[in-house]
């Protein structure tokens, strides 16, 4: 064994020490997540750190950029796992790759062996995909790889910062291919196992709209999915789920039952939900009377934000004036004003808002004020008709006293 390996395992030998921070019984990491450790022992091979598991997770030194500083002894660092086969075996950790700048090929073939994930900001959307910027490299996401389900504008997406996940380096890092789905299912895969375990009838929890059937809609809760029917969207009939939730909004469900696959797979898993359980059924159901001007606060892809006299709350995208797939985010900025009418609240007390609704209340209010001024105007009954006519007719002579004809 060379001196290089003696070293090498000596400073393994007194990490096993560590300092305090390891947990027993940790469960495996899965690869790609991003953890925070302290560094316990640094050598000529490996950095280890303190990242909470069984065993210190072991920093390979030749996969910094040949610039990057060294950290010490008791530095906080930020770093990716790449592997980790079992608990009670050491992770295997990469750094993040985020604001490097001049990213060589060779970290970014490592990012791709590994699965680390990179930072990178969408600048440009093309034909087909969005350019990225990875420190100063120049990638390629194409439009299915930017979110798991299906995008379509794609110009919302420039400007934003996201991680990425590597999938190809080729022409010595002239073409750069990424992916931002891969790390969104990642995460969803770790969510859905976690959630699957716990997951049970009458849970209530929080989810997003992920698709709107004509029977219903399809609620993502963290990488499991489930069904709210059309009969349990709302109290009282209505005639389209569409005209209650839309793509993207965040709304509050109850689990009612849950039918396991035969595959025996969580995510298989038939999963019965219900919104109407978590609200009640009160007059705040239908638009209020009162127009209310409210203030666009932030604007999100399934409806803004607003904030009003009587407090803050949502406008979904199914209550906005808008065609029919249009974003919100291209139609409103934050300070705008916009005219509301309230649509009530839910268990939680948050508040839901309609736009489209302010015509229906200025339609019923006109309504009213014409049937006030036509009743002012009425002419009464038939006998108060014809006297009035007759009144100032002069009397007429009774058939006796007429002048007989000769």
């Amino acid at each position: 064994m060379s001196n290089d390996d003696d070293d090498f395992a000596a400073m393994f030998e007194q990490s096993q020490a560590g300092s305090g921070l390891a947990q027993p019984g940790q469960k495996r990491l899965p690869p790609g997540k991003v953890v925070e450790g302290i560094v316990v022992a640094v050598g000529e091979e490996a950095i280890f750190v303190d990242v909470g598991t069984r065993s210190e997770g072991i920093l390979e030194r030749r996969t910094l950029a040949e610039d990057a500083t060294l950290p010490e002894v008791g530095d906080r660092i930020r770093a990716t796992v790449a592997e980790h086969t079992r608990a009670d075996a050491p992770p295997r950790l990469v750094i993040s790759l985020r604001g490097r700048g001049d990213i060589d090929t060779e970290v970014l073939e490592e990012a791709v062996r590994s699965g680390a994930p990179v930072e990178g900001e969408f600048t440009r959307a093309v034909k087909a995909g969005i350019e990225v910027n990875v420190a100063g490299t120049r990638a390629f996401c194409p439009a299915s790889q930017v979110e798991i389900g299906y995008t379509g504008d794609l110009e919302a997406y420039v400007g934003q910062n996201h991680f990425f996940r590597v999938i190809e380096v080729k022409d010595g890092g002239r073409s750069v291919i990424v992916s931002r789905r891969a790390l969104l299912e990642a995460e969803r895969a770790v969510k859905a196992t976690a959630l699957a375990s716990t997951l049970e009838a009458g849970a209530e929890l929080e989810g997003i709209v992920q698709s709107v059937q004509s029977y219903g809609a399809f609620v993502d809760l963290g990488g499991i999915t489930g069904l709210v029917h059309i009969s349990e969207i709302a109290h009282g009939r209505i005639a389209s789920p569409g005209d209650v939730v839309s793509v993207g909004e965040k709304v509050l469900v109850k689990v009612l039952s849950i039918q396991t696959a035969p595959s025996g797979k969580a995510k298989d898993n038939k999963i019965s939900l219900s919104m109407r359980a978590l609200t009640q059924p009160t007059a705040d159901a239908t638009p209020t009377a009162d127009v209310i001007t409210a203030t666009v606060n932030k604007v999100e892809s399934f409806g803004i934000l607003i904030d009003t006299p009587t407090g803050s709350g949502l406008v979904p995208n199914n209550e906005l004036s808008l065609p029919p797939g249009s974003d919100p985010r291209r139609a409103f900025s934050p300070g705008d004003s916009l005219e509301v009418v309230a649509r009530g609240k839910d268990r939680d007390g948050r508040l839901r808002f309609s736009a489209k609704a302010v015509a229906e209340v200025e339609a019923r209010r006109a309504f009213a004020q014409f049937k006030g001024k036509a009743k002012s105007r009425s002419l009464g009954s038939l006998g108060d008709l014809l006297a009035g006519k007759f009144v100032d007719l002069p009397d007429r002579a009774a058939p006796q006293d007429q002048p007989k004809k000769r």
